[in-house]
């Protein structure tokens, strides 16, 4: 069973159907960069392991090439997101952190 750490003991409602894909990310910080793999990606937000955990309720940033096959298009999609960590938790000694995707814009 993974450990679970939450913003203000929140349980932020999961509507969105999540998506498992493994793709490279570089997360801005309040503290710096981190670079992170995706675990899970949906509308609202998604779920990635890293070395560091940001803070819970820190603002991150990250642009994120969305593959073509997934975005139904003929070229990736690249998306620049603003959003903030929800909630941290670890799996088979992997930590990962959870992030609420607060705004978007797609990149030309």
């Amino acid at each position: 069973m993974p450990q679970v750490q939450k913003a203000n003991g929140e349980n932020p409602v999961r509507t969105a159907v999540r998506f498992p894909m493994k793709l490279p990310l570089t997360i801005q910080t309040p503290e710096g960069e981190l670079h992170a793999v995706t675990e899970n990606i949906s509308a609202n937000g998604l779920l990635f392991t890293c070395d560091v955990q940001p803070e819970i309720n820190s603002r991150i940033e990250f642009t994120i090439a969305m593959p073509s096959a997934i975005m139904g298009s003929d070229t990736d999609v690249t998306i620049h997101c603003i959003g903030r960590i929800v909630r941290h938790c670890s799996r088979e000694g992997q930590k990962m952190a959870a992030a609420m995707i607060d705004e978007y814009f797609l990149k030309a």
